[in-house]
């Protein structure tokens, strides 16, 4: 069984007088363990596709099956609970509380679904271990370098052993030596079994990915292996 089985999903939005069709009749499926890089201009439906796959939004129609579980049944708060348990979220901006240590942020997921402080400081520590972050824990992310807070905003991801790892733009805002460690970051995380997709425009950044999608209107018009 796949583990993300999307059938003709649209999400279509009304902007004044205008119909925006943001995805249009996608069709995909991704199995578990995969490695999926989701490419396409700007507008061309991948950050919408995201924000599907993470259960951030709905499709207007189509089905959306994640994990055994039909995505678009669920009330919000089963939504949530959803999105907390099965997806980890790393974005370009990092998304972290600022004057915080990086402990407390990657345990910020824990604490939505009411673990215990001492197994959340454990699954904490353990999770910026597995980052090679163990001797920065305590440190506030505002003291961090921007490769670390990434680091960091990867833990936080991990922490609740989701069954997908979703990063959007995860390298916008790093130099590309930093590019070149949080994807080696990523390629290793793929290497223990987790399932990672990658919402990028940059070709370099796909080719980490065992499998490309590329969208364009809406549209799922390429699906092709990482030539290797």
């Amino acid at each position: 069984m796949a583990l993300i089985k999307l059938q003709a999903v649209r999400k279509i939005y009304e902007v004044g007088t205008e119909t925006v069709r943001a995805l249009d009749g996608v069709d995909l499926e991704i199995q578990r363990g995969g490695y999926v890089a989701i490419m396409g201009a700007s507008g061309s439906g991948k950050s919408t596709l995201m924000n599907v796959v993470g259960c951030l939004d709905r499709p207007t129609t189509g089905s959306y099956v994640l994990n055994g579980t039909a995505v678009e049944e669920l009330s919000d708060d089963e939504l949530a609970a959803v999105r907390n348990r099965e997806i980890g979220f790393v974005f370009q901006t990092f998304n972290l509380l600022a004057r915080t240590k990086a402990l407390a942020n990657v345990e910020l997921p824990l604490t939505y679904a009411g673990v215990s402080r001492k197994e959340r400081r454990e699954r904490a520590a353990d999770a910026l271990e597995r980052v090679g972050l163990a001797d920065r824990m305590n440190h506030q992310t505002n003291e961090l370098s921007g490769g670390q807070r990434q680091r960091v905003a990867v833990a936080r991801a991990l922490v609740n052993n989701p069954s997908i790892l979703l990063a959007d733009e995860p390298t916008g805002n790093l130099d590309s030596a930093t590019s070149n460690e949080i994807m080696a970051l990523f390629d290793k995380l793929h290497l223990t079994g987790n399932t990672v997709l990658l919402v990028t425009h940059e070709p370099d950044i796909a080719e980490h990915s065992h499998r490309q999608i590329v969208l364009h209107d809406g549209k799922l018009v390429e699906d092709r292996k990482t030539p290797r």
